[in-house]
């Protein structure tokens, strides 16, 4: 049997999870006091959003555990299966990294490790389309592990994740974006828009206001490729769902297509896109299965 693993940025719900057969690894966020919490384990995002407003000092966000992948890779090997991992961008994180040094502690040759050079939204359109079109139907249809890694390879090309960010102060605070950067971007009124670039969080434009950023979200999106039809897009946001909705009606009214699939951002990734942080991500027009 095949086994898929992934972290807890991929913000996959864990009735999802189940669904899929997929096993979520929690990162985790500590806050000003000390309490570590697991991602998408131990509070709700949207109570932790509160929390983090509450709180004078950024919370910081953390890899796992090392032993937490080795119990899971010694596991899979007792029982004669193989692993496929998908996580985070190792330019973001060192959870990748992390799964890695669990396989060679373990000494186990069963896992396959796939960068998703991408985070969040991006990250779980991998597990999304994987389960559709490629992890569940390869995996069923007996193709290998190596099948399955190298087809997530090939989408990982044409996946794509554009947002808009309210104030980049807290990616500029985490370390996911240079100071210089995010003073440029923040300017009052302006609403930055970012994507990921070779697995790091870069700087896509700006627009004055809410209606602005989202005519320039739309038009990064046509300048990345457009939308696949090949494969659904994955729409979320921070703390207010509504935020979604022009993106749904752009999909809908003028690309004639399928609403998103929405999801809320998670408190790990939460923590860095900050309050007010909403986005797409979608494989381009490039892509085929």
């Amino acid at each position: 049997m095949i086994r898929i693993l992934t972290d807890s940025a991929s913000d996959i719900l864990p009735a999802e999870a189940e669904q899929l057969g997929v096993t979520v690894i929690p990162l985790n966020v500590t806050l000003e006091d000390g309490t570590v919490l697991r991602d998408g384990v131990d509070m709700t995002p949207t109570v932790y959003y509160g929390v983090m407003a509450r709180c004078h000092k950024l919370p910081t966000t953390s890899q796992p555990s090392p032993e937490l992948f080795q119990r899971f890779f010694l596991e899979a090997a007792a029982a004669g299966d193989e692993v496929v991992g998908i996580f985070l961008s190792h330019e973001l994180s060192g959870t990748c990294q992390c799964a890695r040094l669990a396989a060679d502690m373990a000494n186990v040759d069963n896992v396959l490790f796939v960068d998703s050079e991408n985070v969040c939204l991006g990250e779980s359109l991998l597990l999304q389309e994987g389960e559709k079109m490629m992890l569940s139907k390869l995996r069923d249809a007996g193709k290998t592990a190596g099948q399955i890694a190298a087809t997530l390879e090939h989408a990982k090309e044409h996946l794509h994740l554009v947002a808009v960010i309210d104030d980049l102060k807290y990616l500029r605070k985490g370390g996911r974006l240079p100071a210089a950067v995010a003073v440029a971007g923040g300017m009052l009124g302006i609403k930055p828009l970012i994507t990921i670039k070779e697995g790091k969080v870069v700087m896509a434009g700006k627009a004055r206001g809410l209606p602005g950023a989202y005519v320039a979200l739309f038009k990064k999106i046509e300048e990345l490729g457009g939308i696949s039809t090949c494969a659904d897009a994955l729409a979320g946001y921070t703390l207010a769902p509504r935020e979604v909705q022009p993106i749904q009606t752009y999909l809908q009214e003028n690309l004639g297509r399928n609403e998103a699939l929405v999801r809320q951002i998670g408190c790990v990734i939460g923590t860095h896109a900050g309050p007010g942080a909403f986005g797409l991500a979608f494989l381009d027009e490039g892509f085929t299965f």
